[in-house]
């Protein structure tokens, strides 16, 4: 028999379902936790300087390695200041678990010292949330919340504990692990064969396919089978935001990202499409554009772990419940048994004709003689790591010049918020990838207004040497919103302008890290590589231009089709 407190139960619990890495910040009501923490030695905390950056930090680490992310953090403030990051895990499916401390129960509802109600503020952004009553809740709900955030449809879990269930004098009997069952929770794993067969079937009757591929692809492990599966019937694919990487992003069969900063024969080829197979995908806004007019001519086929996400903004012809993975595996053997194979001869009349949109050569841009274009800053990254760092990004013009000209071959190398649009998500996402991935290169792209709020956390990136490399693509401005008024606000700039910048090597130095500035064309390719081969941290502020645009860029209102398009 073992006798443990809550507090131990707890660090225990963590030690069984396999974590290794947890992310936090200590306060009051969790100090009994942190104490029983000293103990452990399977678990390596992460002491972030801020709950937000704890929260992304255990986000970048699911992200990057599939496993579920872990944060601890105190009651109040504490908890409160991870509602961003857990609104940003929650819209793009990300398995989290976040602990949160609480005040003592019989002081609940009383208006205590940084009590707040977690549960219920976190309500609309998890998927589900637990409110612990006494010590034994702690490992039974803790092993729930693992299962519940990483399986089905992933999403972030709170676990809410009083202080009096950690209280290290109260000691009780430690339940041993049992495998998870919960009767009213059972995801679909595999898609109903019937559908399935008739899928398969108008796939190889399509004369105009188009592989659409999402975030569930990537999260599902479904690379291998996106990519059998685009072979066998030499599909062209395209991908939202959040698949990137689920399939080979110099690939001749992929079309690029999709949507509103997507590729030309990306959105033109969806638009005349006949037949979208979409897996993974919720039809986020950023990808349909007006959906009165999306695809008028295309049968759709959406394939989807989580019934809600099914017909919920577009109406699928076919709709097919199951895991990414699952599903596609089924449409392999159907393919098989029944016989199946593309029309050819059509295949490759509509190959001719993407190949015709190719040649528009829609990622092409100006450069000016005097100042740097943040797009060659990302092409030269990607030279100089030839395609194989991990990859995370803010939110911003950088995020979409980082998701078109940093092509993912493999999925899990690009992190970034795609469903919420949280700036200052990448530098402590990139951290918490750097953690579960000590061996890669992990680059950060962030602007200089997205790399300021959270900044602090280069002070634990000093402290648990996290040698993550940041590139700032410094335009003085909030450049994603200054695009917007001067296309759509008749150049009024409103607010947006950043002319009070730190010395971001200055910050670097002051926070005991390295950095170098570049501001001409020529110290370009050598300053960066200057970074990659540093040993540790290095932060480069590269001033860019300040009038760049994100294009292509869809017209507002519009089909997939309609775009604005840059200088060939």
């Amino acid at each position: 028999m073992t006798m443990m407190s809550g507090a131990q139960m707890l660090v225990r619990t963590l030690e069984d379902l396999g974590v290794e890495h947890l992310f936090g910040y200590p306060g009051g009501a969790v100090l009994d936790i942190y104490d029983a923490l000293l103990t452990s030695t399977k678990i390596h905390h992460v002491l972030a300087r801020h709950e937000q950056g704890a929260a992304h930090m255990a986000d970048g680490f699911a992200r990057s390695t599939g496993k579920v992310g872990c944060c601890l953090v105190t009651s109040g403030p504490g908890s409160t200041n991870t509602v961003t990051a857990i609104a940003t895990a929650y819209m793009d499916s990300i398995p989290l678990v976040v602990i949160t401390g609480q005040v003592i129960t019989p002081l609940i509802g009383s208006d205590a010292f940084q009590e707040v109600d977690t549960v219920g503020i976190t309500r609309p952004i998890v998927k589900h949330s637990y409110l612990c009553q006494s010590a034994l809740d702690i490992p039974k709900f803790l092993r729930q919340a693992f299962y519940l955030a990483s399986t089905g449809r992933p999403g972030p879990v709170v676990v809410d504990i009083p202080k009096d269930c950690v209280n290290p004098l109260n000691l009780f009997e430690y339940p041993e692990p049992e495998a998870v069952q919960m009767r009213t929770y059972n995801p679909t794993r595999f898609g109903h064969r019937g559908q399935v067969k008739r899928a398969a079937r108008m796939l190889a009757e399509a004369k105009r396919p188009v592989f659409l591929v999402g975030g569930g692809c990537v999260l599902g492990n479904a690379a291998d089978k996106v990519q059998q599966l685009a072979r066998r019937f030499n599909l062209p694919v395209t991908a939202t935001l959040m698949g990137l990487g689920a399939f080979p992003g110099t690939d001749k069969q992929f079309l690029g990202m999709l949507g509103m900063h997507g590729t030309y024969e990306a959105n033109e080829a969806m638009d005349k499409s006949d037949l979208v197979l979409a897996v993974g995908v919720r039809f986020d806004d950023r990808v349909t554009n007006d959906v009165s007019k999306f695809c008028p001519a295309a049968t759709i086929v959406h394939v989807d772990i989580d019934p809600a996400s099914i017909s919920k903004t577009v109406v699928a012809d076919v709709p097919i419940v199951g895991d990414a993975d699952s599903v596609l595996g089924q449409f392999l053997e159907v393919i098989t048994e029944m016989g199946l194979a593309p029309d050819t001869e059509a295949l490759d009349s509509w190959w001719s004709q993407i190949n015709l949109w190719r040649e528009r050569k829609c990622l092409n841009y100006p450069k000016k003689p005097d100042v740097i274009e943040p797009q060659e800053i990302i092409e030269t990254v990607y030279r100089l790591t030839e395609g194989k760092a991990i990859v995370a990004t803010d939110v911003g013009q950088h995020q979409m010049f980082s998701a078109l000209f940093y092509p993912q071959e493999k999925p899990r190398r690009f992190l970034t918020s795609g469903g919420l649009g949280t700036m200052g998500y990448g530098f402590p996402a990139a951290c918490g990838a750097k953690v579960g991935n000590p061996d890669a290169c992990v680059c950060l792209f962030t602007g200089d207004g997205s790399f300021q709020m959270n900044i602090q956390e280069l002070s634990t990136c000093l402290e648990f040497n996290i040698p993550v490399k940041i590139f700032i693509l410094d335009n003085h401005t909030l450049g994603m919103v200054r695009q917007w008024q001067n296309m759509f606000y008749g150049g009024r700039i409103s607010s947006t302008n950043l002319n009070f910048n730190p010395d971001f090597v200055a910050v670097a130095r002051a926070y005991g890290h390295d950095g170098l500035k570049i501001e001409k064309r020529e110290d370009l390719e050598a300053g960066i590589k200057k970074a990659l081969e540093a040993p540790g941290l290095m932060i480069v502020d590269i001033v860019c231009d300040t009038d760049a645009k994100v294009l292509p860029m869809q017209q507002g209102r519009g089909s997939m089709s309609d775009m604005i398009l840059g200088e060939a």
